[in-house]
């Protein structure tokens, strides 16, 4: 009668040793490729969110109007004025869509403003502003450290503020009406915008300003002003202005 053979309890022992270890190893890779996808994605996403405020911005700094406002104490304020102790930037700008045809301008005041860790775009459905007139928030990216612009004027000197000091205290023109503090200064050519965030750094985003026409020139036959202030269109010397541009950031 032959005896039956089986595994003695240290070659059990060794077996189950080598798959474990064999499991370990394989748990610990599979974590790694589960941590670098995440990363991954986080990483997407964050740059996807960075690249959305930078469309926006785009979008609306390109297409700024020289239409002035008043706010809702009924004081003027300029077509755009940013730094000299005003939290942000605010502007108006042209190529406010309105689809279902209401009766409204097609320029749109904007702001934008750094609150805490968040960079904020706001925006009023009027120019001129009554004491309950509500401005739409939109948080456009987190983690947000410092934020500032700067001007490049018409003499390619960067300012810190605009309208530049010597003109903010000029009176304001008759032609531009509703908002025209500083008009002297117009717009500026280009606007540097420094947004420094926590896990990505400093970034500067340079945006031309498109050269419209001068708000004399948008006086209606009757002796008024078009009363959306005029879109802005590039002008035929972009190009010009744009190797101002560069010149002055060099």
């Amino acid at each position: 009668m032959k005896r039956a053979h089986g595994f003695t309890l240290l070659e059990l022992l060794v077996a189950v040793a080598i798959f474990a270890l064999t499991g370990a190893m394989a748990y610990s890779g599979l974590q790694q490729v589960l941590d670098q996808q995440h990363f991954t994605e986080a990483a997407a996403t964050r740059l996807a969110d960075v690249q959305k405020a930078y469309r926006i911005m785009e979008r609306d700094l390109e297409q700024l109007s020289r239409r002035g406002i008043r706010n809702e104490f009924g004081d003027r304020v300029g077509a755009l004025v940013g730094g000299s102790g005003y939290s942000g930037v605010e502007f108006s700008r042209t190529g406010y869509a309105n689809p279902a045809g209401f009766v409204r301008s097609d320029i749109q005041r904007v702001a934008y403003v750094a609150d805490q860790t968040a960079l904020l775009r706001r925006s009023w459905r009027v120019l001129d502003r009554a004491q309950d007139s509500k401005a739409d928030e939109q948080t456009l990216i987190e983690g947000v450290q410092h934020f500032e612009m700067r001007f490049l004027d018409q003499g390619n000197e960067w300012r810190d503020t605009w309208p530049p000091q010597q003109t903010a205290l000029a009176a304001p023109s008759p032609v531009a009406g509703a908002g025209a503090t500083g008009a002297a200064a117009g717009l500026p050519r280009a606007i540097e915008v420094s947004l420094e965030l926590d896990d990505i750094g400093t970034l500067r985003w340079l945006f031309m300003v498109p050269e419209g026409p001068d708000l004399a020139a948008q006086q209606n036959p009757a002796g008024g002003t078009d009363p959306n202030g005029g879109a802005n269109r590039p002008s035929p010397n972009a190009g010009d202005a744009q190797d101002a541009v560069d010149e002055a950031t060099q």
